[in-house]
């Protein structure tokens, strides 16, 4: 098959059954046996008469009859008898060979038609016997025999994003690869998974662009000049936050802390016990990595021995450090204060030093140990959850390799591990999975887990004690469990995996945009009716699971649009630019109602691990060049939100601001990191699509405000804005002076002309849409394509 279908790529298959009749090479029966290649007693092979080849010209009842035929059409014989006269067919012209070939081609087609069918069904068994929910993702067909409409057919991947990365060797490797903060952005030259070496350069066109122009003449006057930057070098803006962890090189050299103590990092059990409760309540449910039953009597044995004298095995310690120092990083400042009375810095310095050292102590780099690598994972995961160096994304390649070398890629009941076992190694298991995908997203270039390389099963959906029972379950509880919310995000996480392998084979013109986006469409619905029904959103962790299974959901349509939201050449079609919109708009929602709602506080620390703030860039985008789209009240919610703009601003000046901030902090990250762009690029660079007439001009009215449907979240306007300074988010002599302006939507009319602000992204996969399976699964009614407020009289 040229490609797989959505079972292959989410399904982890069971165990290949014993029974022969199943098995892909049978055993050869006795006859055949005696008459293969194989077959000791084999007869000399009988030599091949050869004969010689020779045009047959005589009609079929002369040949015999064996009379001489004249040949004639009919033949005289024929027609002195009054016999039927029938000719061999002569060789096939060139007309007939090619409707034959035609005739054959169609035939291999409807072939691997068959044998996809075969293998989705194949599949969904498996998959049912192992209980996963992706037994149901094959019924949409991989196969697209739409034609190609006219105006797509030259439509081209962005030449302006690529895969990989350049570096010059003079780049500043003392600068640290944590990209400029914008407000809650965090940008490297690293956006949605792939690599924008020109992004300075892509805004200062569309600053440039005159459609994009809608300052008066005063304004026009007061404000710098947007093709050039005029910032210095600041070190604010580069600086790594208050969330950045950077781990050490303790894995792999020596350190002066490998010869240290327990005692010199072990709290007292006072404390050690508040730690360990802070885990249960704000990370164990969010990031679960072990069985809590299992893992209290190995807590509760370290402090035995302890108290004993006696200092633990090396793995012991290394997982309950970890899980003291998760509970550290979970923590508020001021609640760590009121409880220990010492900054939360010294006591992340502390207790990340004490398992650094247990896991040297515990050998990492050759252990064979569960618990030594569920130590390491438990590291790994306050480490990875918000601002990520290159340095993160090794350490978790190195975890990847150790697990693979312990066999955690393979289910345990594959081996007869006991239901516990089993359970905590496909934990360890999937937590790798995602730390694949999140230092992917972030430092890239691609997963190193691929999809046919594993077949541990996701764990099963019942609480912790179940496992303890006699007999253990072997099927999953259609109800809330310990287990719900972790697997809502490791389902979700396994199809961010197969969209990242699937991405290239959508360039290639391998899969259709039609058949990945039903994927996610058809992946959506199941999701909902597994798991929506188990939800009660009256309990604060369960309301948590359903906004979080949303921004995965709709992060997902923007993994595949987003890089063709712009054209080179050629317009998107609105109604992908609607599913943009729509899906974008909801996931900053989702992300702003996760960090403002109080019940959902004990598990904001995780957020970022969830998403960047990436998408608010494309919709900041989006919204300048066209002011009047539906979802622009919503959007600027979000907008004030993520980047925290001055709010006397009004919408037009606030975006122009926003993206000459960030042309010029990502101008000057540029520079010093030396990132090359391919030749290729810079020809392409400052080209744009073409605009739909009267698109992006603002009426003189302002827009009128909208209502929202109920399934739409609320918010008000972004948190207040510091005075402009060294510390700020936004300051420089290039700020604009613009006293006395009030907010709300720009007033003044756009001009026309110029090249447009979408930043040269093109759509080689829209000439594969099949507009009817489109409709089934965004139905015109909603998806109408209207992108606009009406306009106001």
């Amino acid at each position: 098959m040229d490609h797989p279908s959505i079972d292959q790529g989410l399904l982890r298959p069971a165990p290949i059954a014993s029974d022969d009749s199943n098995t892909a090479i049978k055993k050869p029966t006795p006859t055949e046996a005696s008459n293969g290649f194989g077959a000791s007693n084999v007869s000399p092979i009988a030599p091949r008469i050869r004969r010689r080849n020779r045009m047959i010209t005589s009609c079929l009842e002369c040949r015999r009859r064996k009379l001489k035929c004249d040949k004639s059409h009919p033949c005289t014989n024929c027609t002195k008898f009054a016999r039927d006269c029938v000719f061999l067919a002569p060789a096939l012209d060139s007309v007939s060979q090619l409707k034959l070939t035609e005739i054959k081609e169609k035939m291999g087609s409807l072939e691997r038609v068959l044998e996809q069918d075969v293998a989705r069904n194949n599949a969904r068994r498996e998959a049912k016997k192992g209980g996963l929910a992706a037994a149901q993702y094959a019924d949409l067909e991989d196969v697209d025999f739409a034609p190609e409409p006219e105006d797509e057919k030259e439509l081209e991947p962005s030449p302006l994003a690529v895969i990989d990365a350049v570096y010059d060797d003079d780049a500043d490797d003392d600068l640290m690869d944590l990209g400029i903060q914008m407000g809650k952005l965090r940008l490297t030259d690293r956006l949605g998974g792939f690599f924008r070496p020109k992004m300075s350069d892509e805004i200062s066109v569309s600053l440039a662009d005159t459609r994009n122009d809608r300052r008066s003449p005063a304004e026009k006057a007061m404000t710098p000049d947007p093709s050039a930057s005029v910032h210095p070098r600041p070190a604010h803006y580069m600086a790594p936050g208050p969330s950045y962890i950077p781990p050490t090189s303790s894995f792999f050299f020596a350190s002066g802390n490998h010869g240290a103590s327990l005692i010199d990092f072990l709290p007292s059990k006072f404390a050690a016990d508040r730690l360990l409760r802070q885990y249960w309540h704000a990370v164990h449910p969010i990031a679960r990595a072990v069985h809590r039953p299992s893992f209290q009597k190995r807590y509760d044995f370290f402090w035995y021995e302890v108290t004993l004298g006696i200092e633990p095995v090396g793995s012991l310690q290394a997982v309950v450090f970890a899980a003291m120092f998760s509970g550290v990083v979970s923590m508020p400042e001021e609640l760590i204060i009121k409880d220990f009375g010492v900054a939360k810095k010294d006591l992340v310095e502390n207790f990340q030093q004490g398992t650094e050292t247990a896991l040297i102590r515990a050998n990492l780099l050759r252990t064979t140990k569960i618990e030594t690598m569920q130590a390491f994972v438990m590291y790994m995961i306050p480490l990875c959850r918000d601002q990520m160096s290159r340095a993160h994304s090794a350490l978790v390649g190195t975890g990847i390799r150790l697990a693979e070398c312990m066999g955690l890629h393979r289910d345990g009941t594959e081996y007869g591990l006991k239901p516990v076992d089993v359970h905590v190694r496909r934990l360890i298991w999937y937590q790798l999975c995602f730390l694949d995908i999140r230092t992917c997203e972030a430092q890239g270039p691609r997963p190193g887990i691929r999809l046919d390389e594993f077949d541990t099963m996701f764990p099963l959906n019942v609480d912790d004690a179940e496992l303890e029972d006699d007999p253990p379950p072997t099927k999953s509880a259609n109800r809330w469990t310990d287990m719900t919310f972790s697997l809502i995000r490791m389902e979700c996480n396994e199809m961010m995996r197969l969209l990242w392998f699937d991405r290239p084979k959508l360039e290639k013109k391998q899969l259709s945009l039609t058949a990945i986006l039903g994927k996610i469409e058809t992946f959506r619905k199941i999701l909902h009716e597994k798991y929506l029904p188990l939800l009660d959103e009256s309990i604060p962790i369960q309301q948590c699971a359903h906004i979080i299974m949303q921004i995965l959901l709709t992060r997902m349509h923007i993994m595949v649009l987003h890089r063709y939201h712009n054209s080179v050449a050629f317009r998107i079609p609105d109604r992908l630019r609607q599913i943009i919109l729509t899906s974008g708009t909801e996931q900053m929602e989702c992300a702003m109602m996760f960090e403002t709602h109080r019940p959902l506080s004990p598990w904001t620390w995780y957020a970022g691990a969830i998403q960047q703030y990436q998408t608010a860039f494309l919709l900041l985008a989006e919204v300048w060049a066209y002011p009047m789209r539906r979802e622009a009240d919503r959007i600027w919610r979000c907008l004030d939100f993520v980047f925290e703009p001055p709010l006397h601003l009004n919408r037009d000046q606030k975006a122009r601001l926003i993206l000459t901030e960030i042309r010029d902090r990502m101008g000057v990250y540029s520079d010093a990191r030396k990132l090359r762009a391919p030749t290729g690029m810079l020809q392409r660079l400052g080209q744009s699509a073409p605009r739909k007439k009267g698109d992006g001009i603002v009426p003189e009215k302002p827009p009128i405000e909208t209502g929202f449907s109920p399934r739409e979240v609320q918010f008000g306007a972004g948190p207040g804005f510091d005075a402009i300074g060294e510390g700020s988010t936004y300051g420089g002599s290039d700020t604009m002076q613009t006293p006395g302006l009030t907010g709300g939507s720009t007033t003044s009319p756009t001009s026309p002309g110029g090249s447009g602000p979408e930043m040269s992204m093109s759509d080689d996969l829209m000439n594969d849409i099949d507009w009817n399976e489109w409709d089934k699964l965004f139905p015109p009614d909603i998806n109408t394509g209207e992108l606009n407020l009406p306009s106001s009289s």
